[in-house]
């Protein structure tokens, strides 16, 4: 049954589009195959960070199942900042820390909830504090020298927050005071080793269906949807924050600023998750309102605005509270997907000023891979950035090093053969004119392994070291 769902899946999104007008066209595609997901090697009492992936076949274009509006997109216009929040924000600025300077390159790797469950939950702070130190450690020998840390991964917190509730990943019940702050210690511990942290953040999700923990009476989303408003959205078993609603948006963005305000984070990184689906019926009644408010786009591109006007006005809160910090996002590498699927516009965000400081696509595909060659993707996604001040850092996908991608055509053992592909990598990625770094998902993936691929990661470590 769940290898039939895709194909039921893609017979109602056809029939939904089998009366529709001729489809928007995304500014650029990367490729047409989908993006291979990470696969969980251990049980976990939390829900898979991408569950079925392997299960899915390669995807073909999802520009055809896209309704085009009626007429040209309106699009919601850019906020205008008068000259004394400028001042203000001035100000202000010369009041922060600077961001932790970076020589060269950046070089990260992602810490999810997925490794909080092995480093922080049901820890005491002087046990997370030794956890989280020896993974900078490992971090730091590496040769790397930023962190993406995940502190909001479910509309909760992984820090002191005056809008989430704690987060259940830390002591297994949402709400519940650890005694400590894990963000805190994190920032701490990464300072004293001159690395960079980033708050790696998930907008939109508070529960996907597979997650059956029961929310806090404090998390806003449990009140909204106990008053039965449209702010929250329950939908297949999950409960998303509408990307619709206004008072949705602002408390994203009231969590982001409380972040920089609070805490000496050096930026904020989005995940890839935007809107849940691409089918329709999720945000129904909310499109049905704003078209009766005399809103004129489609509902792709009513739902692409939405997001955008998300992203303008969290850059814009980062800047105003410390310009020295940055905002990126990290979307899928497979752009259909981001355009028509997850509804984010990557190419408006990379040539128009004000969205994003840098973006790091997740560009998991092989050299060899058939159908999405690394090179090809990633010279696609640098043609995109039109801004000269956005960087592209490239996401890696050490998690692959010894397992066969099985999508990946004729290259599908190239994980299995080689031993030095983060290293070809990253050597070809410093050669795009907009390169800035890269990025490595994920830090179990590069120091928890075990088993027969231990050996292949070593291999591939002491390749990457040697050319940083």
């Amino acid at each position: 049954m769940r290898k039939l769902l895709p194909f039921l899946l893609a017979a109602l999104m056809l029939f939904s589009a089998c009366s529709a007008e001729p489809a928007e066209i995304p500014y650029d595609t990367v490729s047409k195959t989908i993006w291979l997901q990470t696969p969980e090697s251990r049980p976990s009492d939390y829900p898979e960070e991408y569950p079925d992936a392997l299960e899915q076949p390669p995807l073909e274009s999802a520009s055809s199942q896209e309704d085009a509006p009626a007429q040209a997109p309106t699009e919601v216009s850019e906020p205008e900042e008068s000259q004394a929040s400028k001042e203000e924000s001035s100000a202000s600025q010369e009041q922060q820390p600077a961001a932790a300077e970076i020589s060269g390159e950046v070089r990260a790797t992602w810490l999810s909830y997925l490794e909080w469950q092995e480093l922080l939950t049901g820890r005491n702070e002087t046990e997370f504090r030794v956890n989280i130190a020896e993974a900078f450690d490992h971090i730091k020998d590496l040769g790397l020298n930023t962190v993406f840390v995940q502190v909001r991964p479910f509309g909760d917190a992984l820090y002191s927050s005056h809008y989430f509730p704690w987060s259940y990943v830390i002591t297994g019940t949402e709400g519940q005071d650890p005694g400590f702050d894990p963000l805190q210690v994190m920032v701490e511990e990464a300072k004293s080793r001159k690395l960079r942290i980033d708050a790696w953040i998930n907008p939109y999700r508070i529960r996907t269906s597979g997650t059956d923990k029961p929310l806090s009476s404090e998390n806003p989303a449990a009140q909204w949807e106990e008053e039965g408003t449209d702010d929250v959205i329950r939908y297949e078993g999950g409960l998303y924050l509408n990307p619709g609603s206004e008072k949705a948006r602002q408390l994203i963005v009231d969590g982001v600023r409380e972040i920089i305000e609070n805490y000496e984070v050096d930026g904020i990184q989005f995940d890839d998750y935007f809107y849940p689906t691409p089918l329709l019926d999720f945000d129904q009644k909310s499109y049905e309102s704003y078209r009766a408010q005399g809103g004129e786009l489609s509902q792709q591109a009513w739902r692409r605005e939405n997001v955008n006007l998300l992203i303008r006005e969290v850059y814009e809160t980062v800047k105003q509270t410390n310009s020295r910090l940055l905002f990126g996002i990290s979307p899928q590498g497979n752009n259909d997907i981001n355009y028509n699927e997850q509804f984010i516009d990557v190419a408006k965000w990379l040539s128009t000023e004000g969205y994003v400081d840098y973006i790091c696509p997740q560009i998991y595909f092989g050299i060899q891979n058939e159908t999405a060659p690394f090179k090809s993707t990633v010279e696609s996604w640098n043609r995109m950035i039109k801004v000269d001040t956005i960087q592209l850092y490239v996401g890696l996908a050490p998690y692959k090093i010894g397992q066969e991608d099985i999508w990946a055509g004729t290259g599908s053992r190239e994980w299995i053969e080689n031993t030095d592909l983060l290293a070809k990598m990253v050597a070809f990625s410093r050669e795009q004119s907009h390169y800035g770094g890269f990025a490595l998902y994920r830090y179990a993936s590069l120091f928890m392994s075990n088993g027969e691929a231990a050996d292949a990661v070593e291999e591939e470590l002491k390749n990457l070291k040697d050319i940083l």
